[in-house]
């Protein structure tokens, strides 16, 4: 069985499923999710085949996880990891309408959603949510697992740590960086570097509290289970 599944019935992996069908050329299977109550049944006509763990029957299926949310934004890394599969099972899904440039690079299982650019020299890696009307402008990095909420804006230079969650409409000045598994508040303006593991608000954003336990616990076990991941372009 050829084809792409969906990691996930939710939000997240609803947009992609849309970016899958308008991108056209690619056989959407359907969905994995481990509620067992949407087995059998359809999201947004998809159906939902059973749960995550039957990836590893349908082995001739290209992946992508589309997982995580505000309140657990480390919930993509740890499936990524409990399925343990190859880079190469992982699809790449960029929107038709978004723009990347020549001269930048998106890693395995990563997701570009409607509008967002990528304009010179950027680098994200893998298993990467950019949500619509994100900028990633001349020489970004974007570390594996991390979250771009729709509407964020980075400037040149900056880096974007491992997991780490930049909420809607956050503002990053050029040639910061945000560190792994720390969060932005929605519509903070950072301008200057955020730590690893904290939660920043406002505008100018500042330091409110720790992020919460399922991230602190990726920042604290270390484990680059990544760091085999190469980088390359769009396959959907």
């Amino acid at each position: 069985m050829n084809g792409l599944l969906i990691i996930g019935a939710g939000g997240f992996a609803r947009e992609t499923a849309q970016a899958v069908r308008d991108a056209g050329g690619t056989d959407l299977l359907g969905h994995l999710d481990d509620n067992a109550a949407l087995h059998g049944t359809e999201v947004d006509g998809v159906p939902v085949l059973g749960g995550c763990d039957l990836v590893h029957d349908l082995s001739r299926a290209r992946v992508v996880v589309c997982v995580g949310n505000p309140r657990d934004y480390a919930a993509r890394a740890r499936l990524v990891r409990r399925l343990g599969l190859p880079a190469d099972r992982y699809a790449t899904v960029v929107h038709p309408m978004a723009s990347v440039s020549r001269t930048s690079e998106i890693g395995p299982g990563s997701v570009l959603l409607a509008h967002c650019a990528l304009t010179a020299a950027v680098r994200v890696g893998a298993h990467v949510a950019v949500m619509p009307q994100v900028v990633l402008p001349h020489d970004d990095v974007v570390e594996d697992c991390a979250t771009i909420a729709s509407g964020v804006r980075l400037g040149g230079g900056v880096r974007v740590g491992r997991g780490a969650y930049l909420g809607s409409g956050a503002l990053i000045r050029e040639g910061t960086t945000v560190g792994a598994w720390s969060l932005i508040g929605m519509g903070s303006a950072v301008l200057g570097d955020v730590p690893p593991g904290e939660v920043w608000v406002g505008s100018p954003a500042r330091r409110l509290r720790a992020a919460d336990a399922p991230a602190l616990d990726q920042l604290a076990s270390r484990e680059d289970v990544f760091a085999t991941h190469a980088l390359g372009g769009p396959v959907t």
